[in-house]
């Protein structure tokens, strides 16, 4: 159950971010295999490619909580790299042996990895981000974030609905995005917040950014 933060609004938890990636990789799997080498929507990787990023960020932010000390400053420094030219830069890869459904369990487990940090780390812990120095809710937050909308750039180029549940986007906006507009619908707010949509009234992003700083 999403709790309070003390503002009004409800704080984004651990349950949330299960919850996010359950619901991708439930989407994620009605894909047929030969699908997964197209493009990933506006992106410039493939669907497979795409999955390792998402997967690369869930892993890097419990990462980033993990150490006695977490950095403020910078990444725990893993080694990142690119499997191609273009490609996305991570120190997650999947098995491309394994298949679809081995590409998923890499999800899956880089999930539970961020969930199991988010439970167990003190909530005054701060850790490095490029977009401020947050606590575990903002890492959950921006890991459901990143899974929201690179399920959305996986949905269009594997020809998949999605379509995520109006209370999770609410709580990453508030948390994340303290410019968006509230009286939008929160779903085409947040494609639009991450410059993946038009939203009436308000011009189309060409640049992007959240705010992972605690507020309160």
């Amino acid at each position: 159950m999403p709790q309070s933060d003390g503002t009004g609004s409800s704080s984004v938890t651990a349950d949330d971010v299960d919850q996010a990636v359950r619901l991708a990789v439930g989407i994620l799997q009605q894909a047929p295999p030969p699908a997964w080498e197209g493009k990933a929507g506006s992106l410039d990787w493939d669907c497979w490619e795409t999955v390792e990023h998402l997967s690369d960020d869930l892993f890097s932010y419990a990462a980033q909580l993990g150490p006695r000390t977490p950095p403020l400053e910078g990444l725990v420094p893993f080694a990142w790299e690119r499997r191609r030219p273009g490609g996305p830069a991570n120190a997650i890869h999947a098995d491309r042996a394994a298949g679809p459904a081995g590409l998923l369990q890499v999800l899956e487990a880089s999930c539970a990895l961020l969930t199991a940090m988010v439970r167990t780390t003190p909530p005054e812990v701060r850790a490095h981000h490029t977009f401020g120095v947050s606590d575990p809710e903002g890492f959950a937050a921006m890991g459901i974030v990143e899974t929201l909308v690179h399920t959305h750039d996986l949905a269009e180029g594997l020809g998949l609905a999605w379509n995520p549940p109006a209370d999770l986007c609410s709580r990453v906006l508030a948390r994340l995005f303290p410019d968006a507009p509230a009286s939008t619908d929160p779903w085409p707010t947040l494609l639009w917040a991450t410059g993946r949509g038009e939203l009436p009234g308000h011009p189309r992003l060409t640049t992007w950014r959240w705010y992972a700083t605690p507020r309160s």
